[in-house]
């Protein structure tokens, strides 16, 4: 008989005391009755003396004399042998021979642990043949026999030492294969999701770990494994319209959708994909010693494929679609969490990028989500840190060449990425929220500046400082109360601050966000529209808000690359820049062009009529003290502020 072995007992049971005795007084001398653990002791008593009976006393029946141990071994209903110390069976008894379905003459001879599979595993087998030899109180183990009538028979084999004069051990026998049934049917209860019927999320991680241990690819296989994860495009208006019930039907159907493609793939290469789900409408696909990306890409097709096709639920025909994350990588070095959050990114890259699609793992887009997140992760940290600072870049004035205000740029000295320009982190701040602390920091930084060059160049005419504002600012602070709280701080007079909107942000302002505006402009703060001629440019909304400065979008700028006025290629563009430029005077509003890198671009511009410029031709974003070098110095296109 073969079968598996739970092991012997742990040494603390070993080393427990397994046969009782008893000592009982008798008139012929002391003697001993030994049991095998688990046996209940039987006292024996002999005949009374005569001098313990009183003359008067009435005679005492004499008490039946107890069965002998054969006879309770031979009725015992527990499947019992007596075995030698050579392993041989030299008595068993019926219920012994019923159990394996011998026949009970052919028990004794035999070899204990054929009978029983003692010797399927070294280390039962050595624990038993320790016991043999005296060495150990006690073995036990569980078996899996096969029964000569053709089932599985699970038994637990308990062998215990007999009592010195007899030799030899008790081998005992019981049948727990109801218990074992019981056993399996409440473990896959417990591991199968009870609307597919798939495995759980329980049972799927159990399989993905026993697969990425070390021994289950190092002598076989291909050393590869796969994953696909999917998800149910729009699953929970399905839940919301339809109900449960329906919604119910509906992971069934798609159930056996992915079990029939992962069986029409296992067909295709050796072994079946597991297919499991893993909570809500995600499932997963796990693929073992699989073969590269194009094994783990026909699969994801089949899978879209199959859901693709409308089901037929109660009447009702219904579509859905589904996205797929795929990865497929060495199992060497993976461990199950870091293969669910590759598939888990990749289902959510799949999401982003449309919907109904699969998408592959990517490991350089992974390492700049990673990067985005430690970004995110260390945002507010780093405010109170210090770690970002403010750089200027000067505007200035078509006319006369000198500075008359200058923009705030803000860096971040990250510890880790370096030196960091606001494009790599400032939709993250607006993301979670930290654009409000880190703004009103820009604000009070910006205006203190400002207010600092005013006091050290009094007889300079005094340069305005334009902030960057976010609309999430307007929305989630009080912006009217931080600006005002700013000035009375640092004590800039309100028309030397602008603030910079970009145009979508302001064009679609209504409700607070306009009332804002308005009360900055009452204020006697500037309201500059950023990178204006990108947006949708309602030009009669323009004109009933508080605006005071347009700012053209570089790109307008960069179209006037041609010396030649004469020529074709930047005719449009000039075009377009001189009609809005008198569009916005008309207005009563100033003109600032950006991106301003050639002579031939300024000249041009001025010729035009705008007002003022900003760009490399000028000055770089530089620290504060090379602004103080530009103040007062006219012709600043000289290159004083580039380095």
């Amino acid at each position: 008989m073969s079968g598996t072995s739970e092991g012997p007992t742990p040494a603390t049971e070993l080393g427990r005391a397994v046969v009782t005795e008893s000592e009982i007084l008798a008139p012929s001398g002391a003697e001993f009755a030994e049991f095998a653990e688990g046996a209940e002791a039987v006292e024996v008593a002999g005949p009374v003396p005569d001098e313990a009976v009183e003359p008067d006393a009435s005679p005492v029946p004499c008490t039946p004399s107890p069965p002998s141990y054969r006879s309770v071994f031979t009725a015992a209903p527990l499947a019992m042998a007596v075995v030698d110390r050579e392993g041989t069976v030299t008595g068993a008894n019926a219920a012994l021979a019923d159990l394996l379905g011998r026949d009970q003459d052919t028990l004794t001879g035999a070899v204990a642990a054929d009978l029983v599979d003692l010797a399927s595993d070294a280390r039962t087998w050595h624990a038993y043949r320790e016991l043999l030899r005296g060495r150990r109180a006690r073995l036990r183990c569980t078996r899996r026999l096969k029964h000569p009538e053709g089932h599985a028979l699970w038994v637990r084999v308990t062998v215990a030492p007999l009592p010195a004069d007899d030799g030899g051990v008790l081998v005992s026998v019981a049948d727990i294969s109801d218990h074992r049934a019981l056993q399996a049917r409440l473990r896959h209860l417990r591991m199968h999701d009870p609307v597919t019927r798939l495995p759980n999320r329980t049972l799927f991680f159990e399989r993905l770990t026993d697969a990425l241990e070390a021994e289950s690819y190092a002598e076989s296989g291909t050393g590869r494994i796969g994953l696909c994860y999917l998800d149910l495009d729009g699953f929970k208006a399905v839940n919301d319209t339809l109900g449960h019930r329906v919604g119910d039907q509906l992971l069934a159907a798609v159930a056996d959708r992915l079990t029939r493609c992962a069986q029409d793939a296992g067909r295709a290469r050796a072994g079946i994909p597991l297919v499991a789900r893993l909570g809500g409408d995600e499932f997963a696909l796990l693929v073992e010693d699989s073969t590269g990306t194009e094994q783990l890409a026909d699969l994801a097709e089949s899978l879209l494929d199959a859901i693709q096709e409308p089901f037929d639920l109660s009447g009702r025909r219904l579509s859905v679609s589904a996205s797929i994350g795929v990865v497929e990588r060495h199992a060497a070095g993976t461990t199950p969490t870091a293969l669910m959050q590759a598939a888990d990114t990749t289902l959510y890259w799949a999401k982003a990028d449309g919907k109904a699609r699969w998408t592959l793992f990517d490991p350089e887009r992974n390492a700049s989500r990673v990067t985005r997140q430690a970004l995110v992760s260390s945002l507010r940290p780093a405010i109170d840190r210090g770690e970002f600072a403010l750089e200027y870049q000067p505007l200035v004035g078509m006319d006369d060449d000198r500075v008359h205000g200058v923009e705030a740029l803000i860096r971040w000295h990250h510890p880790r990425f370096g030196t960091l320009t606001p494009n790599r982190f400032i939709s993250l701040a607006e993301e979670d929220g930290s654009i409000v602390p880190l703004g009103r920091w820009v604000l009070r930084t910006a205006c203190r500046q400002a207010r600092d060059w005013q006091t050290r160049y009094p007889d300079e005419p005094p340069i305005f400082v334009s902030v960057n504002v976010a609309v999430r600012q307007v929305w989630d602070s009080d912006l009217v109360a931080d600006v005002a709280d700013t000035l009375e701080e640092t004590g800039l007079p309100p028309h030397l601050l602008q603030l910079e909107l970009t145009e979508s942000a302001v064009m679609g302002s209504s409700g607070r966000p306009l009332q804002a505006l308005k009360a900055l402009s009452d204020m006697g703060v500037r309201i500059a529209i950023d990178d204006f001629g990108t947006g949708y440019s309602n030009l009669a909304y323009l004109s009933r808000l508080p605006v005071s400065v347009l700012k053209l979008d570089g790109s307008f700028v960069r179209g006037f690359q041609i010396e030649d006025r004469t020529a074709q290629p930047g005719a449009a563009d000039e075009v377009i820049v001189e009609a809005m430029v008198q569009l916005a005077h008309r207005l009563g509003l100033t003109v600032t062009a950006e991106c301003v890198e050639t002579s031939a671009q300024a000249t041009r511009l001025r010729r035009i009529g705008c007002d003022t410029g900003q760009g490399w031709l000028y000055s770089r974003p530089v620290p504060p003290d090379r602004i103080s070098e530009l103040l007062g110095t006219p012709g600043v296109q000289a290159g004083v502020g580039n380095p």
